[in-house]
């Protein structure tokens, strides 16, 4: 049996960032007094006249890199997903989409993995409250080999983007020659009898209750939509009509996230049977990231459930 390996995609997110601003002078980087979590830090010991701590102050801080971008720089803004997306919504919303900003809201300890931090600190609404906001691009990587590749996008890429992040080390499903495409979903697995849509960290959780399903004769196709706006659907739509069946999992509330979107264009499209894997319109609480994981149901033996559901529903 291989080895399971494990890296933060936060970690990759400093990493990424301290080699971009060594090729790239126009990168700037913002924190709201988290830096050391949400791994900037390293950025701002290398370059610390490109480097701006704005303190607690998050609308501020997304403010002054909308500032710095039409001034021409590349601004990376960062801080915890939930506020990110939700204390600085109206400044993202207006001085960011609206004005198609070169601004990267890059954020860490999304989701309900924060684990200990408690509700207050587990965003799991903000895919849902970023992807309604016009010429925004939400990306939320699977691993930390994704997490380097889609930094290095986003400082090539002209415009707003929010790009989610986890606190916890999670599993490498990539290789280091993986090739990301910004809107572009990757089939990390061909199956015949229903498709598992999944994103960020529930990716490798989709391909373990995969490998299980296929034990019992059940073959699943396991697409990674680490895009969820702009999403891929020609490949939604090309996956279900050979498969029949859907089932969505996330690390997210199900309304408005990953679910809500593949929804959106299977009913306009192909409608098939569906189901959706995610947290069901409940807060969080404070626990270690898997029993969390376990009580929300965010495990593979709850996908396993949920594809046997859908499947007898299949016609």
């Amino acid at each position: 049996m291989s080895e399971v390996k494990l890296a933060a995609t936060r970690d990759a997110y400093g990493k990424a960032l301290a080699q971009l601003g060594k090729e790239n002078p126009n990168i700037v980087v913002l924190d709201a007094d988290l830096s050391a979590s949400t791994k900037t830090a390293e950025f701002g010991k290398l370059f610390p006249d490109r480097f701006f701590n704005m303190g607690v102050a998050e609308q501020d801080m997304i403010g002054t890199a909308a500032g710095l971008a039409a001034c021409g720089k590349i601004a990376f803004a960062s801080t915890f997903a939930v506020f990110g997306s939700g204390r600085a919504w109206d400044q993202v919303r207006v001085s960011v989409a609206y004005t198609r900003a070169n601004v990267k809201i890059v954020v860490t300890h999304a989701g309900i993995v924060t684990g200990e931090d408690g509700a207050s600190h587990q965003a799991n609404e903000d895919i849902a409250i970023m992807r309604v906001i016009p010429n925004m691009t939400v990306v939320v990587p699977s691993d930390s080999v994704e997490t380097e590749k889609v930094i290095r996008a986003a400082a090539e890429f002209h415009g707003p983007m929010y790009i989610r992040l986890s606190r916890p080390k999670t599993k490498i499903i990539n290789a280091e020659n993986y090739k990301f495409q910004l809107g572009r979903g990757v089939v990390l697995r061909p199956g015949r009898d229903l498709t598992i849509f999944s994103c960020g960290i529930m990716v490798a959780t989709a391909l373990d209750a995969a490998a299980e399903l296929a034990k019992k004769g059940i073959e699943a196709e396991v697409v990674n939509l680490h895009t969820i706006k702009p999403l891929d659907k020609k490949l939604i739509v090309d996956s279900v009509k050979r498969t029949g069946a859907a089932l969505t999992v996330e690390e997210h509330s199900i309304l408005g996230g990953l679910g809500g979107a593949v929804a959106e264009v299977l009913v306009e499209n192909c409608v098939v049977p569906m189901v959706r894997v995610g947290l069901k319109d409940v807060f969080g609480e404070s626990g270690k990231p898997d029993e969390l994981l376990v009580k929300y149901g965010l495990t593979a033996e709850e996908i396993i459930k949920a594809a046997r559901a859908v499947l007898k529903r299949k016609k």
